[in-house]
């Protein structure tokens, strides 16, 4: 199946926001809106969101953007998770889906070790062996959907070692080889520049700025010389020249500002998007300039596309190996894998560590209610060495079960009301105090 009509004319999508059920009310008031990106497995097709049905109504295009697909993992696309962002998708009428260059999960069959999930968008190696993975993954993921997909490149704290590509060289490879089109996150461009010192122009200048769906803008923070990409801070001026860098290039089919928490009053949000018009308006685009490929860089055309290939494929193994090394020492306190710089591995941990804690409060507010200003630092002294197991729900039951195994809180109440919490949801009966004590046995024994 040939991919490359998908690289025809891009759908026009304009000026856009992030549509969160938190301001919901804000985003439909806003002037000039003329689509929204809904979180994917935020959305049930069969019971769509008031506020996203009154917007479709007034004929603003809603576009789902999935967060948990994980193409850029060792594993091939979860079949499910297709189906339900195909679902998705046309329960929404959307003209394309949007999905990461990213792996969120590592280990399992591939590695004969433990499976971990991230609970966070995490970077490829831009190697040939990852590429080719990539481009077997979006290849069935288009083939899965009803409409177009894109993809975004992410932000990174952290380099992989001995890469063998730049990000745009990777990025034009891709859709070179599987037609897909690009989301461009602009945010995450300067983000790798102040993190890992690549120049945002150059990956302009190497990317088919043709293939672009749409850009993403952002706010960030810039904490002790690394850029932590919140989407909780109005966009910085740094970000406002890069999506002017691209604007010099072409002219994008739309334009959509993110905002994930700590929203400001729906007055800042217009201001802000009034920005990015103005930053839009600059002069028209310059011709587009070739991909700069230095010699001997970038992958071979000899290694052709990827082929569909058992599971035992070398590159999918030696990619699973070295991507689950990687998130074991994240997320399960595992020593570096060589090459890493250890404390860049050690401010991503702390990130993803204070990402579940602050995730976790939001899908159980009972439990810092419960544990009051010890919640946050339990949390964090338990998910140093715990890994999620399956989505930020089940890490609420398993932090859970772990404070009532070490016999916290201590304060009687507080333990009961936590105990009544757990049980509610879990449907067992707390745990007798022999098993606690099986538990942390073995949990010390793991950790050796």
């Amino acid at each position: 199946m040939s991919h490359a009509p998908q690289l025809g004319n891009a759908h026009r999508l304009g000026i856009g926001i992030g549509w969160r059920p938190e301001i919901a009310d804000a985003v439909e008031a806003l002037p000039g809106i003329d689509w929204v990106e809904a979180v994917a497995e935020n959305v049930c097709p069969d019971h769509l969101p008031d506020s996203l049905v009154r917007l479709r109504a007034r004929g603003v295009t809603v576009v789902p953007h999935g967060v948990s697909l994980g193409l850029g993992g060792a594993g091939r696309p979860d079949t499910k998770r297709l189906t339900d962002l195909a679902e998705r998708a046309e329960a929404l009428g959307s003209p394309l889906v949007t999905e990461h260059i990213a792996f969120v999960r590592a280990g399992g069959p591939l590695t004969a070790s433990p499976a971990l999930e991230a609970g966070h968008l995490l970077p490829v190696p831009r190697t040939k062996d990852a590429l080719r993975v990539l481009c077997e993954n979006v290849r069935i993921a288009q083939d899965s959907l009803p409409v177009p997909l894109a993809v975004e490149n992410i932000a990174a704290l952290i380099n992989w070692p001995d890469e063998e590509m730049t990000e745009g060289q990777f990025l034009a490879e891709l859709v070179e080889r599987t037609g897909v089109r690009l989301l461009i996150d602009v945010a995450n461009l300067h983000t790798n520049h102040v993190n890992r010192g690549e120049d945002p122009a150059t990956a302009l200048d190497q990317l088919p700025v043709e293939a672009i769906a749409y850009v993403h803008v952002a706010g960030g923070i810039e904490r002790d010389g690394v850029w932590h990409d919140t989407h909780a801070h109005p966009v910085s001026e740094p970000v406002l020249a890069v999506l002017a860098e691209l604007r010099s290039r072409v002219s994008p089919p739309g334009v959509l500002l993110e905002r994930d928490d700590n929203f400001p009053p729906p007055a800042e949000l217009s201001a802000e998007l009034t920005t990015i018009r103005e930053t839009l308006r600059e002069p028209g685009p310059r011709p587009v300039r070739g991909k700069a490929t230095a010699p001997g860089s970038g992958p071979s055309r000899q290694d052709g596309p990827a082929t569909p290939a058992a599971t035992t494929d070398p590159a999918r193994q030696r990619l699973a190996l070295a991507q689950a090394s990687l998130l074991s020492a994240l997320v399960a306190g595992t020593p570096a894998p060589e090459g890493f710089d250890s404390r860049r591995l050690g401010v991503q941990s702390r990130a993803l560590g204070a990402k579940r804690a602050e995730v976790v409060a939001k899908v159980a507010p009972e439990l810092p209610r419960i544990l009051g200003d010890g919640y946050r630092a339990a949390f964090l002294a338990y998910a140093k060495s715990r890994p999620m197991r399956g989505g930020y729900r089940r890490d609420a039951l398993d932090f859970t079960e772990h404070l009532l195994i070490g016999d916290l809180p201590e304060d009687p109440a507080a333990r009961r009301e936590l105990t009544q919490w757990w049980r509610d949801r879990s449907g067992a009966r707390p745990p007798s105090r022999a098993v606690r004590i099986a538990r942390v046995a073995r949990a010390v024994l793991v950790g050796r």
